[in-house]
């Protein structure tokens, strides 16, 4: 776990630039790889599997972006403590002893599929926990964990919204270089994800897919990700505020078995850094409402 202690202190952190160059905003919101004792002995999976959920050394690749002039906020929980990439209450009643409150969502696919905001299942479909939950504890973890996540994410982005008339949010991902099972066909090398032409306007996914492409990377949009309910609930151009979701392939940047870098990981991050600058010098008026309620 990167040698990182075992108690969440803190549980997230806002990396600011000295002077900010624009209204650009980096979120890794899965990259944390602190894992609770409390919560390790409520796992009957060992820590080599729990960790296929993570997006690891995302923060890491993204972090040259600070130097650039934009913040970078990351979390240090594991997503499958919690998942600040789903609605709050997102729940799965069959996991926990106690009744969930009557507003929690509890049909959606993702509950369906094990990947609530509450886990229950990593890798291929394997359970986490040996049993039910308290209830008590999935509420907890929400109050003392995704909610504040929210408070700080929300609060950077109308800072940058406020202090530049637009804001863009760049939620960074990674994803295994196959999707598994039977279908071991190779991913492409980004899957950038705008929820359809819906969470930014389109000169801002534009702009990132020239920049990989230029960089000689292989790009995709939308497609196997569109952006998760970050993307989504963030992402309002008419107003300003744009949204858009980066999958990078681990194939490019980590042994996907060992957890470590590879050879390419600093040329990778370089080129972020790339991409990052090149939104940045996105003109203020594409990006401000008036331009995006005009297309």
């Amino acid at each position: 776990m990167r040698d990182a202690p075992d108690e969440l202190d803190p549980p997230f952190e806002v990396l600011e630039p000295e002077t900010c160059a624009g209204p650009i905003l980096f979120n890794s919101p899965h990259s944390g790889a602190i894992y609770p004792r409390e919560f390790l002995a409520q796992c009957r999976l060992d820590l080599g599997i729990l960790r296929r959920s993570e997006d690891t050394f995302v923060d890491e690749l993204f972090a040259g972006v600070v130097g650039r002039g934009y913040p970078l906020m990351r979390a240090h929980f594991p997503r499958c403590y919690v998942d600040v990439n789903r609605e709050p209450y997102e729940l799965d009643p069959r996991m926990f002893d106690g009744r969930l409150p009557s507003f929690a969502n509890t049909r959606s696919m993702r509950v369906a599929g094990g990947l609530g905001t509450l886990a229950r299942v990593v890798g291929e479909a394997q359970e986490i926990y040996g049993g039910r939950i308290p209830v008590d504890d999935a509420l907890k973890r929400i109050d003392m964990l995704y909610k504040p996540y929210h408070r700080a994410l929300r609060r950077l982005f109308t800072r940058l919204h406020r202090d530049y008339g637009a804001a863009v949010l760049v939620d960074c991902h990674s994803m295994p270089s196959t999707a598994g099972g039977r279908d071991d066909r190779p991913r492409p090398e980004f899957v950038l994800g705008d929820r359809y032409g819906t969470s930014c306007t389109g000169v801002v996914i534009d702009c990132l897919e020239e920049a990989l492409r230029g960089l000689g990377y292989g790009v995709s949009r939308n497609k196997p990700y569109a952006g998760g309910f970050i993307t989504e609930h963030y992402g309002n151009p008419v107003a300003g505020l744009h949204a858009v979701q980066v999958e990078i392939n681990r194939a490019l940047y980590m042994d996907e078995r060992r957890f470590e870098r590879a050879t390419g990981f600093a040329a990778l991050a370089a080129d972020l850094e790339t991409a990052a600058s090149r939104l940045g010098d996105i003109p203020l008026e594409e990006l401000r409402p008036y331009r995006a309620a005009a297309e």
